[in-house]
């Protein structure tokens, strides 16, 4: 006879298990999740690397192993976040997650999105919007630099995203631009505003993508110099109306007024 003591956890249970040892590793604050939360990351930050230099490995032979194999890894994450979280279906459907769907389909089907590859760099932009990257920060104190440091992000992701597209569009094309490096160096010009004139888009099309190019970048780089040379904010959200950001020796909430009461980390 089979004791009841001895019988198997149902699979319903074994599953709720699992999500919920899932949700500890990606959410929790210890120190074995941090460690994990870590490992996540240094694994992230290579593939992104993979990511940028792509146009200078599609030509090699194991270019296409190491793409498949990025997309099993990214697969079994994007399937532990998915379990991790508490309604999947609310989490399919935010924005960061929406990309890192595409940027997966690109990794399965890499000849059907040839032409798309440069978006994967969007992999930056999501995981800048992940809080495991920002937990570690706000620990150690470096939680003031978040708004800097997701504008150098931003800035970055739309150098390089221009860049794959310049290159995808109009290599061999245009006058000047025969790599993905002539891609890149015309892409700083224009953001830049430098326009030396040596590598041009030819084209009414090509002149309408530099005015898109110079807009933006230009409004990416106010941005930055906002976030580096006006004072830091400190999230606090106010107990009235909710304002999250305030600044740090702010005494009353600049929305509604209600007295705050903000922490100051540099005294115990």
């Amino acid at each position: 006879m089979v004791n009841k003591t001895e019988q198997s956890t149902p699979p319903a249970g074994r599953f709720a298990r699992l999500r919920s040892t899932l949700r500890l590793f990606y959410h929790s604050p210890s120190p074995k999740a941090q460690r994990f939360q870590f490992a996540v990351l240094i694994v992230d930050l290579a593939i992104i690397a993979f990511f940028v230099v792509t146009p200078l490995l599609r030509d090699n032979p194991a270019f296409l192993w190491i793409d498949y194999s990025i997309a099993g890894l990214l697969l079994l994450d994007f399937g532990a976040r998915a379990l991790a979280s508490t309604d999947i279906l609310r989490w399919l459907r935010q924005l960061p997650v929406i990309i890192d769907i595409f940027i997966l389909l690109t990794l399965l089907a890499p000849t059907l999105f040839f032409n798309l590859g440069f978006l994967r760099i969007l992999r930056l932009w999501t995981l800048s919007r992940s809080a495991n990257i920002w937990r570690p920060l706000k620990k150690h104190g470096l939680g003031g630099y978040q708004d800097t440091i997701q504008a150098v992000i931003n800035l970055l992701v739309f150098l390089f995203i221009v860049t794959g597209f310049v290159y995808t569009a109009f290599a061999n094309r245009s006058d000047g631009i025969a790599g993905y490096v002539d891609a890149l160096y015309f892409t700083v010009a224009t953001v830049t505003t430098t326009g030396f004139g040596d590598i041009t888009l030819p084209g009414t099309w090509g002149k309408l993508a530099s005015i898109v190019i110079m807009i933006i970048g230009i409004s990416l780089f106010v941005r930055l110099a906002q976030s580096i040379f006006r004072p830091n904010k400190v999230h606090f959200p106010c107990p009235q109306c909710g304002l999250l950001k305030h600044d740090p020796d702010a005494v009353h909430c600049k929305a509604c007024g209600h007295i705050l009461n903000i922490p100051d980390p540099g005294h115990d």
